[in-house]
């Protein structure tokens, strides 16, 4: 069986865009999804012959200047200069895996038969997917409301022979890379540069692409909390069951528990224990992890709703002879819950970097630091200055840009989003999250060995021991920067199950 994800009009989730990312499927249009592009054109060419009247972005001006009419002779150098001119991107690029998200998301949207592109112009954008041809797209840009305009119009230049792509690892002019393959530029018709360029692509790419490691690093944040639960010879009694039925926020009890799971069997945790209380780092995992679950819960299915959705404008309806021009690429739906997410995983690597602190204190019967003949040695000193710097950043880009908006376009375009702010600065926030955890996975694994000879669980003993062919212990002072990098490596390329991404 051929290894094709072909796009219809059903419904596209998390876990079938991780799929398809994972398994390096390629992109064919379906027969039903090929018949809505092609009568949804074939209606706007039959509109465009009997109207004289003008049609927003379809033979007028765009933003402010929706009032110019424009000559049907130019309609298509109107498209070509819309693309052209909006593609202002600056500041950093755009991560490949991100714009290929970008690509699939895209191809999904026009699918749908209301946006009227031509049929050549989506089968283009698939040629750019399946061959790995990935436009050069910048990260600075949008204002998330008008669609994400910049990051669109570069993402669109390649189909008119402009523009930068990314192919075999080199950064190439999109002329030659068309040339090469035996591609003639498309030349965009009516309404088709405005179709590729609203939308909330971007917006929703970084959504798609921090939603899935955020799900794994969730569950991670849960393997390592276990293991410094083990290593602080901490209580099991406040993950019981019953504590979290009478208060039963649906991620509280996931995480309660798993916890039970991870640690069946363990010696460390059924051990006779000298204190009554755990700090809250421990104590309250179940109510801080759980409410990071609840609110990826959240952001899955604005997501799931954003990504089977029409975006651009404006829609065209055949059905009821149509054509309306709204707001449907506003990113405000988007950037509330990008916002959101920030704010949950920076939680997560707040909750994490206590445990480190407490690991390091020298409490419980630990070493000051996590290493023998301190004073000669450092140990495990200076990682948490570390991971504190990033949770103090990760506070500082957990600030909200939804409650930002500066007027665009003369006045026509006085609210924005900022969603594409909010995007990028998610991005941010879990990939420092991701160093966070690496941090603590190797105080904690530390910390552990001061337990012996007592085990923990199997499944805890397992991973320790997966991560040890990593990184060894530290018996004397190192550079640990390596340690640190590594243990980011090794988290990076763990597989996880995929009922996870559930």
């Amino acid at each position: 069986m051929e290894n094709i994800h072909y796009i219809t009009t059903d419904l596209l989730s998390l876990e079938i865009v991780n799929t398809i990312l994972s398994e390096d499927k390629k992109l064919a249009l379906s027969e039903e999804a090929r018949a809505n592009i092609e009568k949804c054109r074939a209606y706007l060419d039959e509109k465009m012959k009997t109207q004289d009247e003008p049609i927003y972005g379809i033979n007028t001006g765009f933003g402010s200047l929706y009032n110019v009419k424009i000559s049907n002779e130019n309609l298509s150098r109107l498209q070509e200069n819309l693309v052209k001119s909006h593609a202002c991107g600056t500041g950093e690029e755009v991560p490949e895996a991100i714009v290929k998200i970008m690509l699939l998301l895209k191809i999904q949207s026009l699918s749908y038969g209301h946006s009227g592109v031509q049929l050549q112009t989506v089968e283009r954008l698939i040629d750019f997917y399946n061959n790995d041809i990935l436009p050069v797209i910048y990260t600075q840009g949008s204002l998330g409301a008008s669609g994400d305009l910049a990051p669109l119009a570069h993402l669109s230049l390649p189909l008119i022979g402009e523009g930068e792509v990314y192919v075999d690892g080199f950064r190439q002019p999109s002329e030659k890379v068309l040339e090469k393959m035996g591609w003639e530029p498309i030349i965009l018709q009516s309404k088709e540069g405005l179709a590729l360029l609203n939308g909330t692509q971007f917006m929703s790419a970084y959504g798609v692409f921090v939603l899935l490691k955020a799900i794994k690093l969730s569950y991670l944040a849960d393997v390592i909390g276990a293991v410094s639960l083990e290593a602080f010879d901490g209580r099991i009694e406040p993950f019981n069951e019953l504590i979290h039925m009478v208060r039963p926020h649906k991620g509280q009890i996931v995480t309660a528990s798993r916890f039970n799971e991870l640690l069946e069997g363990s010696e460390i945790i059924t051990q006779v224990k000298k204190h009554v209380q755990d700090p809250y780092s421990f104590r309250c995992i179940p109510q801080v992890h759980g409410a990071t679950k609840d609110t990826i819960d959240y952001v899955k299915k604005v997501f799931r709703t954003e990504i089977n959705s029409v975006t651009d404008n404006p829609n065209i309806f055949i059905d009821s002879d149509r054509i309306i021009s709204g707001g449907n690429f506003h990113g405000q739906p988007l950037a509330l819950t990008l916002d959101f997410l920030g704010i949950a995983l920076a939680e997560l690597g707040s909750i994490s970097e206590r445990r480190t602190y407490q690991l390091i204190s020298g409490l419980r019967g630990l070493p000051a630091f996590l290493v023998n003949n301190a004073g000669l040695n450092s140990g495990f000193m200076i990682p948490q200055y570390t991971a504190a710097s990033i949770v103090s950043q990760n506070k500082q880009l957990a600030t909200p840009s939804s409650v930002d908006s500066i007027v665009s376009s003369n006045g026509q375009e006085d609210h924005v989003s900022m969603g594409a702010n909010a995007a990028t600065k998610a991005l941010k926030i879990v990939d420092n999250l991701e160093r966070i955890l690496a941090i603590e996975l190797m105080n904690a694994s530390q910390a552990i060995e001061f337990r012996r000879p007592l085990q923990s669980s199997e499944f805890i003993e397992m991973f320790l021991k997966s991560y040890r062919e990593e990184v060894p212990l530290v018996e004397d002072d190192r550079i640990l920067h390596y340690d640190i990098e590594n243990t980011v490596a090794f988290l990076h390329h763990l597989q996880i199950d995929e009922s996870v991404f559930e």
